[in-house]
């Protein structure tokens, strides 16, 4: 299964804070494709904050192609200098996440013995942020997403 154009480049700045990024409103559109599948369009809307004990707390509500929304939550802590570890409405057991200059790689594992792996290459300027995520069975690639993610307002 191939992506969409070119992978994005990991880069020593801007430096991926989560925490700075996801702070606000975001807005992420995308093509999912899964194998055997159409390729379907997404549209992420975001509102995240971060509480008193560090976490970054971010509620999304997602829509798939025709599909109606649904909603999801993201819960990150930091457990050290550009590691995160945390939750997700989608996943089954832990999420975990580590910085690496402007690239953010999220793992994780879904229902149905599904791995996940995300990496968000935050572009210069620090207000867009392109998502590629794979999705494995049994080491075998059955989805992927190319989104571009963009904070909103100011």
């Amino acid at each position: 299964m191939t992506g969409s154009g070119p992978a994005p480049r990991t880069a020593p700045a801007p430096l991926f804070d989560p925490a700075t990024f996801f702070a606000g409103a975001t807005h992420g559109t995308g093509t999912l494709r899964v194998v055997l599948h159409r390729p379907t369009t997404t549209d992420v809307r975001g509102t995240g904050r971060v509480n008193a004990a560090g976490t970054i707390v971010l509620d999304q509500d997602v829509i798939q192609g025709s599909a109606a929304p649904r909603h999801r939550r993201w819960q990150l802590h930091p457990v050290a200098p550009m590691r995160y570890t945390g939750t997700l409405t989608d996943a089954v057991g832990p999420v975990s996440a580590e910085t690496h200059g402007n690239r953010l790689d999220i793992r994780f594992t879904m229902r149905h013995g599904l791995s996940v792996e995300q990496h968000l290459y935050l572009q210069p300027g620090g207000r867009i942020a392109l998502n590629r995520l794979t999705i494995r069975k049994l080491g075998i690639v059955v989805a992927r997403l190319d989104e571009r993610i963009e904070k909103q307002g100011r």
